[in-house]
């Protein structure tokens, strides 16, 4: 049986970005991206979208016991804020005459990347 490899969405959020909860549980929070699940199109924040997880004790938590840590969050659920006018925008890609592509403001045409 052949099987249909689904594509993985475009994420145009990256590691170190600021981003804002704009619904859910945790809608008006902002914080840091951690990390990015491109494949399941969903993000990791700071401080965000916390569960209790039981752990097991091993070798590098030796204690075990419910620990803290962050659940990943749809990428749909939160928004960028730029770093220029700090409001929330939509993410935009432009090619400079170098051939490099950055990342741009919707709102105020300004690059996001960080150089």
């Amino acid at each position: 049986m052949n099987t249909i490899e689904i594509p993985s969405p475009r994420v145009r959020i990256k590691k170190g970005d600021t981003v804002k909860v704009i619904s859910g549980r945790e809608k008006g929070k902002e914080g840091k991206v951690l990390q990015v699940l491109s494949k399941e199109a969903k993000i990791k924040v700071e401080k965000l979208n916390m569960i209790k997880k039981h752990q097991k004790p091993t070798q590098k938590n030796t204690q075990g016991g419910i620990v803290e840590k962050e659940a990943a969050i749809a990428i749909s659920n939160v928004m960028l804020v730029c770093t220029r006018c700090l409001k929330l925008t939509r993410v935009g890609m432009k090619v400079l005459e170098n051939g490099k592509k950055i990342r741009i403001c919707k709102k105020c045409g300004e690059g996001i990347d960080r150089d």
